[in-house]
């Protein structure tokens, strides 16, 4: 079972808790529709409605290769910067 639609999600955006019906579903892996074996990110509808739209093929790679979550912010901005640099329209 996914949980209740009152069960509390955090936004990944925010930081704000919202009931889960009241979120939209993140896959950072662009396949909401696939769900075997996934746990979703959440974001507020505000944050959701927020967001660009646009095709995003190789932005978890290109995120993953610049050390997201591993390495300091100022690190991962400047290794995120310098392979956009090298890599324009990376996919």
């Amino acid at each position: 079972m996914w949980g209740s639609e009152n069960d509390p999600v955090t936004c990944i955006s925010c930081g704000v808790s919202v009931e889960r019906s009241n979120a939209r579903e993140y896959d950072k892996h662009g396949d909401r529709w696939d769900r075997e074996g996934k746990e979703f990110e959440y974001l507020c509808k505000p944050c959701f409605r927020g967001l660009t739209k646009h095709a995003r093929i190789g932005l978890e790679d290109a995120l993953e290769d610049a050390g997201a979550g591993r390495v300091t912010d100022e690190e991962f901005v400047a290794r995120f910067l310098a392979d956009c640099e090298e890599h324009p329209g990376r996919e």
